[in-house]
């Protein structure tokens, strides 16, 4: 039993004359006739008992009609439902998201997107973690894009990938001629981190405690590009997101990785656990998230 069986048998139960079904059905009338031969070959039950001008259902074939209906209404509506769904025409996404990562993930992301669904329009909030927490929770955005840990039992939490931080020194420091920095290297260096409440200046802080350094701050700043402004004018050494120093690049500006184990930040997706993200909210996430390896 095939889908355009049902529908020609559907199309002469409804026309009640086989030769208006075929115009209706865009086929010749012998081939529609032909293929309702096979479908009542196959049930063992005659549908139509064929009159002079009329095409009348049987009773096998006014119990298989109801059947046959319902059948094509649900392939209609999953086809609906599909092709909705890749579409997505309309809608619109809102997302909170660190202002250390704004700048350098969304633009080449929020290009991407927009050229696959040209209807949808996304709003971005940036914030800081504790800020991006109580959007979520209070579900006044989709979901935010932060930085582990989080702790906020009422989020679920999808990680997306881990971002290496870089050392930024002047091109004319010492530490600019050495491939790889080891955390001992910034013994007696000045560094510039993020005020308190953005938690890559927590980062950077934790980076420091767990090898044994005392950080001397010399500065901090709200913004990622001041900060390296300052590193770029010789006023101390920071820790930056790996994406950060590559958008654009820095003259004056150096990066180096640290030693193994290098620090690191680990972006994650967070949405209110009572209410998943939508469909626009999940194709912007699929846009987000990195092809698997």
């Amino acid at each position: 039993m095939e889908m355009h069986q049902l529908r020609y048998a559907v199309a002469v139960a409804r026309a009640g004359n086989f030769s208006r079904a075929a115009e209706h059905c865009h086929v010749s009338q012998p081939s529609l006739s032909q293929q309702i031969q096979k479908l009542e070959a196959e049930l063992g039950e005659r549908l139509f008992d064929r009159l002079k001008r009329r095409a009348r259902l049987t009773a096998a074939g006014e119990r298989f009609l109801v059947r046959a209906t319902r059948i094509l209404e649900e392939a209609e509506a999953a086809r609906r439902e599909a092709r909705e769904s890749g579409e997505l025409l309309r809608g619109t996404v809102t997302l909170g998201v660190l202002p250390t990562l704004a700048p350098y993930l969304l633009p080449e992301v929020l290009a991407r997107f927009t050229r696959r669904y040209p209807g949808i329009e996304v709003v971005v909030e940036e914030d800081t973690t504790a800020g991006l927490v109580r959007q979520a929770v209070a579900c006044e955005i989709d979901f935010a894009l932060a930085s582990l840990p989080l702790r906020e039992p009422r989020l679920a939490v999808k990680e997306l990938f881990t971002e290496e931080l870089l050392l930024a020194v002047p091109r004319t420091h010492r530490l600019a001629r050495k491939r790889l920095v080891a955390p001992a290297d910034l013994a007696g260096e000045r560094l510039i981190v993020l005020k308190e409440g953005h938690c890559l200046g927590d980062q950077v802080l934790g980076f420091c405690d767990r090898r044994g350094l005392r950080a001397a701050i010399s500065f901090r700043s709200a913004q990622l590009e001041t900060i390296q402004a300052m590193v770029r004018s010789g006023l101390g050494l920071s820790l930056i997101p790996a994406m950060a120093a590559q958008h654009p690049a820095r003259p004056g500006l150096q990066y180096r990785s640290f030693e193994p184990p290098r620090p690191s930040r680990r972006i994650v997706a967070v949405w209110p656990a009572q209410r998943p993200p939508g469909r626009a909210a999940t194709a912007f996430l699929q846009a987000v998230t990195p092809p698997a390896d």
